[in-house]
């Protein structure tokens, strides 16, 4: 019992998390090497929040590595000091946004791109019960930041001054309880609203105006509670669909007006399903831990219903996503200990391997980034051919668990871990 909570807990969405005091005093440090960071933006800039630009994981940067083998990454710089915490970075305007607690107070911090503390803001409880640490990542919208602390609190705050522009607590205001290992969901921007699951009887999902914080529908759903997942929003049906898992349910929601459309059963032994689904060809992954699974469905009826198109119980991905490269989808197991590639269409293993932990992983176009629970970073080639790995090295700063979903913003590589923000250089 003491493993499953040990290695539980739940980015989620989708930050995750960090337990234990175990750290040790260093002071608060940032390190810059002689190699500095372009802080220019193009007019087209990236907003990456969590999972990258659209929750997919996947990144479509140019000009990146291809091995590792003969030319470890750079570290150029690190900051210590973040406190407690699994969110991973949100990256907008060349600034870099990230939370951490420190004695039971949550934080919101700003760097530049060389890894210079600009700012830094308390915003009020985080949680300090077990696996201490501000869980969801910042959403960035409209020049403010959204963020939902592990007590269930939405906050909207000035992106520039960090100044706040409203809060509201999900838990109370819609009669929600919290769950065991707090609220751990990144707040979905669509249009005007800002989408989040407190969970509960009456008002399962609902949606607020981004601008005040005033209620623009919710819906009941199942009635489950919340299941430390963020949401993902498509957007190419004839009706615009928000998809999360619940406590016991994959639920499809129609971003408009908040009817729910359809509904799937998906339980496991914690009612844990803290990875984000995945979506490509008309068809929605989704995958949880504990030994449940991966189920895959196909919309029918223009995003009003669903058909179960296979199910595979041996890819069981607890926290760390899964990525859709070509037609295929890579992801580590939970019970299941493999690494694994599976054809997206028909549920087929075309291989597995031991021999790494289990981790988070995202890619850039046909790489994958591997960060496993026992620090290793890997590098390897999506293919359905074989495991090809091509380099790797080991997260040696920060503290506590490797769960952070790493980040990818205009070749650097951002890797979070407890208290400690990494940049590695991986362009050419």
């Amino acid at each position: 019992m003491e493993r499953i909570f040990t290695l539980l807990f739940i980015v989620c969405t989708l930050g995750l998390f960090s337990c234990g005091n175990n750290r040790t005093n260093r002071p608060v440090q940032t390190v810059v090497h002689s190699t500095r960071i372009d802080n220019a933006v193009s007019s087209a800039e990236t907003i990456i929040q969590w999972r990258g630009t659209d929750r997919s994981g996947v990144y479509h940067e140019e000009g990146l590595m291809t091995s590792w083998e003969s030319n470890v990454p750079e570290l150029l710089w690190h900051f210590d000091g973040l406190e407690d915490g699994h969110s991973s970075p949100a990256i907008a305007d060349g600034k870099i946004y990230l939370t951490g607690m420190a004695n039971g107070k949550g934080f919101i911090y700003v760097f530049d791109l060389n890894g210079k503390l600009l700012n830094k803001k308390e915003y009020g409880r985080e949680w300090d019960r077990n696996y201490d640490g501000s869980r969801g990542t910042v959403t960035i919208n409209d020049e403010k930041l959204y963020l939902i602390s592990g007590l269930g609190v939405l906050y909207c705050f000035n992106k520039n001054s960090l100044n706040l522009i409203w809060e509201k607590n999900l838990l109370q205001t819609f009669n929600a309880p919290n769950i065991r290992w707090g609220i751990a969901e990144s707040p979905l921007i669509i249009g005007d609203k800002v989408i989040a699951t407190p969970g509960g009887r009456q008002y399962n999902m609902v949606a607020l105006n981004k601008n005040t914080g005033e209620l623009i529908w919710s819906t009941p759903a199942m009635g489950d509670q919340s299941a430390y997942c963020s949401p993902i929003f498509i957007d190419d049906q004839e009706v615009p669909l928000i998809v999360t898992m619940t406590a016991n349910h994959i639920i499809g929601v129609n971003a408009d007006t908040g009817e729910i459309l359809w509904s799937h059963p998906n339980s496991n032994r914690w009612s844990v399903h803290a990875n984000s689904p995945v979506y490509g060809d008309n068809m929605i992954l989704v995958t949880s831990g504990y030994g449940r699974g991966s189920t895959m469905l196909r919309l029918t009826n223009g995003g009003r219903s669903v058909q179960q198109a296979w199910f595979n119980e041996n890819l069981d991905n607890r926290i760390g996503g899964m990525v859709k490269v070509g037609n295929y989808v890579y992801g580590s197991g939970d019970n299941n200990r493999f690494w694994f590639c599976v054809d997206w269409q028909t549920g087929e293993i075309k291989w597995q391997e031991r021999g790494l932990a289990m981790g988070v992983i995202i890619a850039n176009k046909d790489m994958l980034y591997l960060y496993t629970d026992r620090g290793d970073m890997i590098l390897a080639r999506a293919t359905p051919e074989k495991f090809d790995i091509v380099g790797r090295f080991s997260i040696t700063l920060g503290t506590n668990q490797h769960w952070a979903h790493p980040v990818i913003y205009n070749g650097i590589l951002y890797v979070r871990r407890g208290d400690t923000i990494m940049a590695y250089n991986i362009k050419v």
